[in-house]
């Protein structure tokens, strides 16, 4: 056991948030349903979505609960008309009302830009420097809105890593910490999640338990934080938390072996998310996975076996965004059928899945 963990405990168990009980699963919905509604895919390349793409038909059969936009999703010419058809049309083929998400946190992070038409926004450390709630209100409000006007109901953001390294080489280089205070971190965010709430859109917090002290990008390979990682990082989820503004957490591709000492990256230990996550800070909501195509994941273990490691682990939703350099494209059908071979082997438990299922579905019946 993480000589942390006991600590952890003391701190943090005096969680009060709880998540409302999730509806009973009814027997007529499937297995594939469920399974389904774990898959979180891209779009593909177009930037003008043909009706007989191959997403509408995965959509249609149910191999998938969601996707996720990327600049190059952005059709040049007519942005705008554009974005709010491709929406429509894969809103139309669902019959669970599916995830629309996006990477909008603004600065760095930002798909939708004013060279296309839309408004202008800061990035986190920016708006935290200037300190100014209202401030972070307005560029918020300027995001949240605008994708609530296009039909987009997910925004991974904000982002409350704690800037402890200021070297770091995607977080804090890249200003997408508010601070290297945790409550001026939580502050900022809960101005945040109140806007997009106010627009209709949910947030997902990330990337937990923190990578705003490493010194690598888990995009590029392992971020190990286990020398640099400090308590402070998790404070920000236990503020949001406590004040009832989580509406939903992504995980981190990061190692850190005081939390979890075989090594795994957060993403696929069941320690991180199943002991510290759901149990210490009493989470029971949607836990997103970031990319499963970094190659943090995607060199280090296989495919198949990280789809089983996280499952396993207790997440819930499944980036395959298909959108990192050198990862073979993979379909949600091949994905879909990935899952169900080590259900149809006893590797994932059916319960396992429904528990999933029945926390996405709660998310799911906030969306309007």
């Amino acid at each position: 056991m993480s000589k942390i963990f006991p600590f952890l405990f003391l701190v943090l168990s005096t969680t009060s948030v709880h998540a409302q009980q999730v509806a009973e699963t009814e027997d007529s919905v499937s297995l594939d349903v469920m399974i389904g509604q774990m898959i979180l895919t891209g779009i593909g390349d177009f930037s003008y979505l043909p009706d007989d793409a191959e997403i509408i038909d995965d959509i249609k059969s149910g191999k998938v609960g969601g996707i996720i936009l990327f600049e190059k999703n952005i059709n040049s010419e007519r942005p705008k008309i554009q974005l709010k058809r491709t929406i429509d049309s894969l809103k139309s083929a669902a019959s669970i009302p599916l995830f629309i998400s996006i990477d909008e946190e603004g600065g760095r992070v930002n798909r939708l830009k004013p060279k296309y038409g839309f408004p202008i926004t800061k990035q986190a450390g920016e708006l935290g420097a200037m300190n100014n709630l209202d401030t972070t209100a307005f560029y918020a409000n300027n995001t949240a809105s605008t994708l609530s006007e296009y039909g987009i109901n997910v925004n991974y953001a904000p982002d409350v890593d704690v800037a402890i390294n200021p070297d770091n080489p995607v977080i804090a280089k890249l200003g997408r910490s508010y601070s290297g205070d945790p409550k001026i971190v939580a502050r900022h965010a809960q101005k945040v999640i109140d806007v997009h709430r106010e627009n209709n859109v949910l947030t997902v917090l990330k990337h937990f338990p923190g990578h705003g002290s490493s010194e690598n990008d888990s995009h590029l390979g392992v971020a190990d934080v286990s020398d640099t990682w400090q308590f402070a990082e998790l404070m920000p989820y236990k503020y949001l938390l406590d004040s009832g503004r989580v509406d939903a957490i992504m995980t981190a591709h990061i190692v850190n072996e005081h939390l979890d000492t075989d090594k795994l990256p957060a993403t696929l230990s069941p320690y991180i998310l199943t002991n510290i996550l759901r149990g210490v800070l009493n989470y029971q909501g949607v836990v997103f996975t970031d990319d499963m195509q970094m190659h943090a994941i995607s060199k280090n273990f296989g495919f198949e076996e990280s789809i089983k490691m996280a499952i396993n682990a207790g997440v819930d939703v499944m980036l395959f965004c298909n959108n990192v350099p050198g990862n073979e494209r993979r379909t949600p059908s091949q994905i879909h059928d990935i899952i169900s071979n080590y259900v149809a082997q006893g590797e994932i438990s059916e319960d396992r899945v429904r528990a999933s299922y029945n926390r996405i579905m709660q998310l799911k019946s906030k969306l309007k």
